[in-house]
């Protein structure tokens, strides 16, 4: 329909130009909002033959003069104005009829202050021409006036990509040059202008918004040719699985060009159903469609879908799915083979017995494949215990401590097996059975108790029975007969009966020896059966030796030094190595002769054990070399004179030939002076006794 379109931002009191162009297409007028299905106020369909002229309907048809659609003005109109045909008038040839548009109060067109507007003029893409092709004609209503020159700008024109579109400078006649692709540029912008011929604008500049309408000239593209996905087996129907996607460059908001539906061609393979999965047509979802999905049947689908525009009815493209089937712990493990016989040697704790072997159908080395053991019957005294070999998923049956064939000979276990994963499904819980023999080893006797403790005197006779000290053999059976030696007896004290375990004394005992520590003795026995190979086994006797008064007191040092000339006190320190009550007190008195030059005594409390012997020499006499002096401890005095004189021998040196005594314990002191001497002894008759817990066992020997 051809008519008066505004020009945006006109000048009041001017006209607009003229859009001109032809088209069959055009015979609905704009004002009758024209469409692709015809007019909405008569239904006059595009291409049909024109309606006869009535008011506010379709307008008269004007043929063309001379082939070429002539521009249209009004009359009663003064200014520029532009002949323009519909939007579906954007393609029209040179040939097609003009229709103008109605004028009149009720036009649908009007004219606003400044703000005219011309609709888009749309022309199809990938038109096959020929080229260049007349799209619309501008027209000035001065051109009676002045001789116009028209011109466009904008995109398309004089800028990217420039010459898609031009126009005749004189006519007016806009063009384009060449076929348009809208998924390059779906709309152009361009600006017209109307100048005279001294290039002085007689028009505003004009926009002119050309769009490009679409065709289904693309194809759907998946975004992947092979999209994957997983679902649990056993999935109910309903379960979303994976989502494909594919794009169309068509346009997809005004058309259904770029509109996509989704479809499954094929599935392999067709077990258990042919059509195990669906998929959405519109968000190429795909979803389970039927239940039996089973991993251990089938581990994985392969679907071919479709994407077809125009909504399922255009361009296809296509693309594959793969589904795998999870896992899931629907198998319960199963024992092969379920019984076993197995032996172990008795007293082994840790040794293998069996290896129980499952075989499960779900999927290796996994949580659902995984076993898991356990001893359900059979094992109440915890001698057995199971665990899975992590390389082999079997069951390793071992000793958890080492068994006696004396008293269970066989034992009979049930074995049960799971997962790691519990069940998906309820299931039976399997169970194997084992019988465990006990074998007979020859064990070693073993003595009771393992440490035996005895006391006995350090002076017991030869031959003196210490101790029975006797094994017992567990192999009650094999009625075995025990031979006892002596493992271990540093002095070489004892000896053991070899049948009786009898041990007696070979030779004196002495608890002062360096091979007792704090007076016991540590002997070590065996117990030897004869079996095949014979078993050994060990006892330890603790023999604590009791103290009798078998040492007497010895001096120290055994050498002194005395100056006949200045003579100095000289201290002998006593040492017995008896225990008490066989140590002191003491007694101390001078020998061969030397009571004449000499004078020994005990000082301090003789109940103590201190003391201290006196002996005088005169200036001008030497003591006889060696001086004898004997020392008695308590016991020597006792009732039963089971006490020991022990003779002390002090040899003359010069001065500095040998040191004097300073360390502490009893002591006998020599002294050289007679009459001193006598001195003394009378003043000591004169004193009180002492007192008990006098002095201790420091005595001094003065000369």
């Amino acid at each position: 329909a051809a008519g008066r379109v505004p020009l945006r931002g006109a000048r009041p009191g001017l006209t607009p130009a003229v859009l001109q162009g032809a088209s069959e297409t055009s015979r609905c007028s704009m004002r009758q909002r024209t469409s692709a299905s015809g007019c909405w106020r008569t239904g006059h369909q595009p291409g049909s033959a024109p309606l006869p002229v009535r008011s506010g309907c379709c307008p008269q048809v004007l043929p063309p003069a001379s082939g070429t659609p002539a521009p249209h003005r009004r009359p009663a109109h003064s200014g520029p104005h532009l002949d323009s045909p519909s939007p579906q008038e954007a393609g029209a040839g040179p040939g097609a009829d003009v229709p103008a548009l109605p004028d009149g109060p009720h036009s649908p067109l009007r004219r606003r202050k400044r703000d005219w507007v011309i609709p888009p003029i749309k022309v199809p893409e990938n038109e096959r021409g020929p080229f260049p092709k007349k799209l619309v004609q501008i027209k000035s209503n001065r051109d009676r006036e002045t001789k116009i020159f028209y011109s466009i700008t904008g995109q398309g024109a004089d800028t990217p990509p420039e010459g898609v579109f031009t126009i005749e400078k004189e006519t007016g006649w806009m063009k384009v040059t060449q076929p348009l692709d809208r998924e390059h540029i779906d709309k152009y912008h361009l600006f017209s202008h109307a100048v005279s011929e001294n290039g002085k604008p007689v028009e505003e500049p004009m926009e002119i918004i050309v769009t490009v309408t679409d065709q289904n000239d693309n194809k759907p593209q998946f975004t992947q040719e092979v999209f994957r996905g997983s679902v649990p087996e056993g999935a109910l129907p309903g379960t979303p699985v994976m989502r494909v996607n594919a794009t169309d460059a068509d346009d997809a908001v005004e058309t259904y060009n770029g509109v996509i539906a989704y479809s499954i061609l094929s599935q392999e393979p067709q077990e258990p159903h042919r059509q195990m999965f669906t998929i959405n047509r519109a968000t190429g979802t795909i979803s389970v469609i039927a239940s039996g999905l089973d991993r251990e049947r089938v581990r994985e689908y392969t679907l071919t879908v479709q994407a077809a525009d125009l909504d399922g009815d255009g361009l296809t493209t296509t693309a594959l799915a793969v589904i795998e089937i999870s896992d899931v712990n629907d198998n319960a493990p199963e024992f092969d083979p379920k019984t076993y016989a197995a032996a172990v040697p008795e007293n082994e704790a840790g040794r293998e017995v069996a290896r129980l072997a499952v075989t499960d159908l779900d999927e290796p080395d996994t949580p659902a494949w995984r076993a898991v053991y356990s001893i359900v019957r059979g094992n109440e005294g915890g001698a057995f215990a199971i665990a899975t070999d992590p390389a082999s998923n079997e069951g390793v049956l071992r000793t958890a401590e080492g068994l006696d064939y004396e008293a269970k000979r066989q034992f009979v276990l049930h074995v049960a097996v799971a997962n790691e994963a519990p069940f998906a499904v309820k299931l039976p819980t399997a169970t194997a059975t084992v019988e465990v023999s006990v074998e007979d080893i020859n064990e070693a006797p073993a003595f009771e108790p393992p440490t035996r403790e005895a006391q006995v005197p350090e002076d017991v006779p030869l031959g003196h029975t210490i101790a029975a000290y006797t094994a017992r053999d567990p192999d009650r059976a094999q009625a075995q007969r025990i031979k006892y030696l002596m493992a271990n007896d540093p002095a070489g004290w004892l000896e053991v009966h070899q049948e009786s375990g009898l041990v007696t004394a070979r030779a004196p005992l002495d608890r002062e020896s360096p091979f007792t520590r704090n007076g016991t003795y540590v002997a070590v026995l065996l117990a030897v059966d004869d079996g095949a190979p014979p078993a050994t086994g060990t006892g330890t006797l603790l023999l604590t030796l009791l103290d009798v008064n078998d040492h007497g007191p010895e001096p120290e040092p055994r050498d002194i030094v005395v100056c006949n000339r200045s003579p100095q006190p000289q201290v002998l320190a006593i040492v017995d190595r008896d225990l008490p009550p066989n140590t002191a007190p003491f007694r101390a008195e001078l020998a061969h002769g030397s009571a004449d030059s000499w004078a020994a005594e005990v000082s301090g409390d003789g109940e103590a054990g201190a003391g201290c012997a006196r002996g005088a020499a005169g200036p001008r006499r030497a003591p006889p070399d060696p001086l004898s002096c004997r020392r008695r401890d308590a016991a020597a005095d006792g009732a039963a004179g089971a006490g020991t004189l022990q003779r002390l021998p002090a040899a003359l040196r010069r001065p500095g030939q040998g040191p004097a005594h300073r360390g502490g314990g009893p002591s006998v002191r020599l002294r050289g002076a007679r009459r001193e001497l006598r001195r003394r002894a009378a003043t000591r008759r004169r004193r009180p006794a002492p007192a008990p817990g006098g002095p201790g066992r420091r005595a001094g020997l003065a000369a």
